[in-house]
């Protein structure tokens, strides 16, 4: 993908077809699935609407590759990665313009992702050559121990719509790092940024058949044959809690080695100590990501008594300053929402919160006119029985309830099924470390509103799922472990 930035020119550059065994195809029913732009509500472009004989033949081609790729130099492996990386970085224009169409966010923060995305193959280019086990004496002084890493063999991905290429790199780097190879599903809505990074990968080297890319409307009848085939080994899912237990149920069939980072209900903490202004910052970029789309996002925020009505204001006075409008428009913050689905529920949970009493201090209304756009709202005085305290909002709605003691924050934010990241503020060191003992995550942002990064472990407990993506950890989800008791 070369050229200019337009809108048509990067369309006409994206392939639109399935990519199985280093071919592009049609899918085998002949149909397309409609990509939608979720600013306007219309189509932007048809793909292949890939069948599970289509999945199955990305297997078949996984499969019958992983013996010659898992024999390939892991310097090779390095390089193909590190020449990706260097493409999607040139390249981040024009990808980033393909997001923002099929996605909405905006154009800036779609720029952010693609260099976000990009490390991720920079990062694993340089873990690829880092593969070792151990050798050691017997405990007993009679012979010796040795383990070797291998690849866990063919992979099944499945990827969201609301960071589609960032959550593609993050799976696929380590996978092609460890010497797996995979068949990729991208969500329905957003298909076009894994197509252009398969395309990418083709031009770095990246032999036919270690990568699979199966677009399709039904996404069950596509992943569910492909979970019950003996030849698929690992699956890794990003997406709802929901979908993901069906998932963990179906690949219980064939023990498959599983990574799920599911859905979050991130807690906001602003202890009596915590620098105002730094919290403010930390709450919008912790919020308004992705419009509010992340399961990273804070979905509730839980701040001292003496501090709530200030911050609530502050926040209120930053969130109403957003502009809102279609991602690709200068100046623009705030795009819309995925589909009219999610804008029925990021409506449905404010409306639920203000009859039970909240408080609109900005927004709280669907944005007239064409596409899934929603106001950036604050809601303050929410309380503990509003259902956007206990439920994933993905949306730019920010609920503020209050704490009086520690213990009482702590609570609050255990109070949930979800367990993926938490934000805590204060300078007080004790308190800090005390608090990030003991809430029930696992990440936490402390004084800081993001906390993604390839180079460290992403991922949740409790029903957030479980495994690590990125960092050290997140090639060892790709990589079985073998022990050779040595007689010498």
């Amino acid at each position: 993908m070369t050229g200019g930035a337009s809108e048509q020119a990067v369309l006409e550059q994206v392939p639109t077809q399935l990519y199985i065994a280093g071919e592009w195809r049609d899918g085998s029913g002949g149909g397309t699935l409609a990509v939608e732009d979720p600013s306007t509500g219309e189509s932007l472009i048809d793909v292949a609407d890939g069948q599970a004989d289509d999945a199955m033949a990305a297997l078949g081609a996984a499969s019958e590759k992983q013996g010659e790729w898992a024999a390939c130099a892991p310097r090779d492996r390095g390089e193909i990665l590190r020449r990706a990386y260097e493409a999607i970085v040139e390249q981040t224009d024009e990808l980033a313009m393909l997001m923002t169409l099929e996605m909405g966010k905006a154009l800036a923060e779609s720029k952010a992702e693609i260099a976000y995305a990009a490390e991720f193959f920079r990062w694993f280019s340089e873990e690829a050559v880092r593969i070792h086990g151990r050798y050691m004496v017997n405990t007993t002084g009679k012979g010796r121990i040795l383990t070797m890493r291998q690849p866990v063999g063919p992979c099944v991905f499945v990827t969201p719509w609301n960071f589609p290429t960032a959550m593609g790199t993050r799976k696929i780097a380590p996978a092609i790092a460890a010497g797996c190879t995979m068949v990729v599903k991208p969500a329905q809505q957003t298909p076009l940024s894994m197509l252009a990074l398969a395309k990418i990968l083709e031009q770095a080297g990246l032999p036919g058949g270690v990568l699979n890319v199966i677009t399709a409307k039904q996404s069950g009848a596509v992943i569910e044959p492909l979970i019950k085939d003996p030849r698929t080994r690992k699956l890794s899912f990003t997406g709802s809690t929901e979908v993901g237990r069906k998932l963990i149920e179906q690949s219980a069939e064939q023990i498959l080695r599983v990574s799920m980072e599911l859905g979050g209900n991130a807690p906001f903490l602003v202890f009596e100590d915590a620098d105002l202004d730094k919290a403010v910052e930390g709450a919008m970029l912790a919020k308004m990501r992705n419009v509010g789309e992340a399961c990273t996002a804070a979905n509730r925020f839980h701040v001292h008594e003496s501090l709530s009505e200030e911050f609530a204001a502050r926040l209120a006075e930053r969130m109403g300053a957003l502009k809102v409008g279609r991602g690709t428009e200068p100046d623009v913050d705030v795009g819309p929402l995925i589909d009219d689905a999610q804008l029925g529920k990021v409506a449905e949970l404010v409306e639920d919160a203000v009859q039970r009493g909240a408080k609109a201090l900005i927004g709280g209304s669907r944005v007239d006119g064409r596409g899934y756009f929603y106001e950036p709202t604050v809601l303050s005085g929410v309380p503990e029985d509003a259902r956007l305290l206990s439920e994933e909002i993905f949306g730019p709605v920010a609920p503020i309830a209050t704490f009086t003691t520690d213990e009482q924050a702590v609570e609050a934010a255990n109070r949930t099924e979800y367990g993926l990241v938490a934000y805590v503020y204060t300078r007080d060191l004790d308190r800090a470390f005390r608090v990030c003992e003991g809430i029930e995550t696992g990440m936490v942002g402390l004084n800081q509103g993001v906390v993604s990064n390839p180079a460290a472990p992403f991922g949740g407990v409790k029903q957030s799922g479980f495994g690590r993506e990125g960092g050290f950890e997140g090639i060892g989800e790709y990589l079985e472990t073998k022990y050779v008791a040595l007689g010498v």
